[in-house]
C-alpha cells in the first residue's frame, strides 16, 4: 500500500487528532515495508534461525508501537523513529529464543578461527570448501555456522549497544531525559572510533551495509565473493566493534 505525502499527512491527523483506528490500520499497511526490509537486512539467512513470518510478526508489533507513540510535533522522521522500535522488537524476540547452545557457539568459534588462519597464510579470500577441508567438516556445516554466527553477533552487538546506553527512549521528550543527547553523542563517538580501527575492506563493508543500505548479496557482488562469506565477514566486523566498545568501558 503506497500513499503520497498528502494522504499520509491526512491519515496521521485522523489517527492522532481524531483517534481513527481505520487510519491507524492504513498507516500500518503503508509502513509494513519497513519491517520486511529490516528483517531481510538483519537476518539474510533467516531460515537458519526462525521462520520469516515470525520475525515479521514481531517487527509489526514494533511498528504498531511506533505509530502509537510517535509525536508528530518532534523534529524526527517517522521512518527513523520506527526503525529503532522495529529492530528492538525483533531483537527482543530473538533474545527470548535462547537459540545459541554451547556446542553451536564452539562451532562458530572454530569456523571463524579457521577462516582467519587460512586468510592470514594465503593472503586472500578463502572459500567455504577450503575451510571445510581444513576442519574435515562438511560444507553445509560450515555454511550453517556462518549463518548462525551472523545472527549470534548481531544479537550480541545489540546487547552491547544496550549496555553502552544506546537503547535510550526516543519516544520521551528530550527535556524529560536530559542525558539522552550526551549518551547518544558519546556512543556515536565510540562507534566511529571502532570503525576507524577497522581495515579498509571492513570499513567498506560497514559503509555499504549501514550507510548505503546494501543487502549482503549486493555487497557479495561488489567484492566478488559469496553472500555467505560476506555474512561471515560482517559477523567478524561486528565482533571487533563489540569488543572495542566493551574494552572502552573498562
Amino acid at each position: 500500500m503506497t500513499l503520497d505525502k498528502e494522504k499520509l499527512a491526512e491519515l496521521w491527523n485522523k489517527f492522532k487528532v481524531e483517534g481513527d483506528q481505520n487510519a491507524k490500520n492504513d498507516l500500518t499497511l503503508h509502513y509494513i515495508y519497513l519491517v520486511k526490509t529490516i528483517v531481510r537486512r538483519m537476518m539474510p539467512k533467516y531460515n537458519a534461525f526462525n521462520e520469516y513470518d515470525d520475525l515479521v510478526n514481531s517487527g509489526v508489533l514494533g511498528l504498531i508501537s511506533a505509530i502509537d507513540r510517535f509525536d508528530m510535533d518532534r523534529n524526527i522522521m517517522f521512518e527513523t523513529y520506527a526503525t529503532n522500535r522495529i529492530r528492538g522488537e525483533i531483537l527482543d524476540y530473538m533474545r527470548a529464543q535462547d537459540w545459541a547452545s554451547p556446542a553451536l557457539r564452539r562451532r562458530i568459534s572454530t569456523v571463524t578461527k579457521a577462516y582467519e588462519e587460512l586468510e592470514s597464510s594465503e593472503q586472500r579470500f578463502v572459500s567455504e570448501h577450503e575451510v571445510a577441508t581444513k576442519l574435515k567438516m562438511s560444507v553445509d556445516h560450515v555454511r550453517d555456522a556462518i549463518n548462525q554466527s551472523h545472527i549470534f553477533n548481531v544479537v550480541s552487538f545489540e546487547n552491547t549497544l544496550s549496555d553502552s546506553g544506546a537503547m535510550i527512549d526516543l519516544a520521551a521528550p528530550a527535556e524529560e531525559i536530559p542525558e539522552n543527547a550526551y549518551l547518544e553523542a558519546e556512543l556515536k563517538s565510540r562507534l566511529i572510533a571502532s570503525i576507524n580501527d577497522l581495515s579498509e575492506r571492513d570499513r567498506q563493508i560497514v559503509t555499504m551495509y549501514y550507510y548505503e543500505g546494501f543487502m549482503l548479496k549486493d555487497i557479495a557482488e561488489v567484492l566478488g565473493i559469496t553472500e555467505g562469506r560476506v555474512s561471515q565477514l560482517h559477523s567478524r566486523i561486528i565482533f571487533k566493534m563489540r569488543k572495542a566498545l566493551v574494552d572502552s568501558d573498562d
